[in-house]
């Protein structure tokens, strides 16, 4: 686990923060070790910056794995952003209620609200990518530059283009599940530290040796 006082992983540049540090909003919950770089803004304003339309009034969530790389300028745009598309009109005259002498309760009718925003572990959300509100990203996956993901998207698979479709699978089906049911992101540090060259080089048959 992490130091709460520890917002940079390195020594020098900050750039890169870990992300459960830096985010104060409770309705985002940040796994271990995952880091967002941002080279434009500061990355400590992530909540604010990258976070948008999310509002206290939906009670959406944003949930994000452990050992997450999220690169600079990705966007997670919520359900304030779905302007409504059963009116007739996509205008939000609820939110302009008191210009309109409609009840204050009937904000969240200016559009649709698909839910939460889910990223598993060990995703890697690549330059400007846009992930909208109600997908779930499973874990390993690999989100595209400036890809903006509007369906789910599978464990271990990677994705681009607008909208975002599948490129191809990181590893075969069987190396998929024995991964899943791994889940080395759970271990101990002691214990991703002492497989790290496994994990590095890509040997699963040595990660799957019996725990040290």
């Amino acid at each position: 686990m992490i130091p709460q006082w520890k917002i940079y992983p390195r020594s020098q540049g900050h750039s890169t923060v870990y992300l459960q540090n830096v985010v104060t909003d409770p309705s985002i919950s940040v796994g271990d070790y995952t880091i967002y770089d941002d080279f434009v803004n500061d990355p400590r304003d992530f909540q604010r910056n990258n976070v948008l339309y999310h509002y206290p009034i939906n009670h959406e969530r944003l949930v994000i794995g452990k050992f997450c790389s999220i690169a600079c300028g990705a966007k997670f745009l919520f359900n304030s952003a779905n302007h409504t598309q059963r009116s007739l009109s996509t205008y939000i005259f609820p939110v302009l209620f008191e210009e309109w002498g409609l009840d204050v309760e009937r904000i969240p009718d200016a559009w649709d609200n698909r839910g939460d925003i889910v990223i598993g572990n060990d995703v890697w959300i690549g330059y400007e990518a846009v992930i909208l509100a109600g997908v779930t990203i499973g874990d390993g996956a690999i989100i595209g530059a400036r890809a903006v993901v509007t369906k789910d998207v599978p464990p271990y698979t990677i994705v681009g283009g607008v909208p975002a479709k599948p490129i191809r699978k990181r590893f075969s089906d069987s190396d998929i599940s024995r991964l899943l049911e791994l889940r080395w992101w759970d271990w101990p540090t002691e214990k991703i530290a002492a497989h790290i060259d496994a994990i590095q080089s890509g040997d699963l048959e040595r990660l799957l040796q019996k725990p040290i």
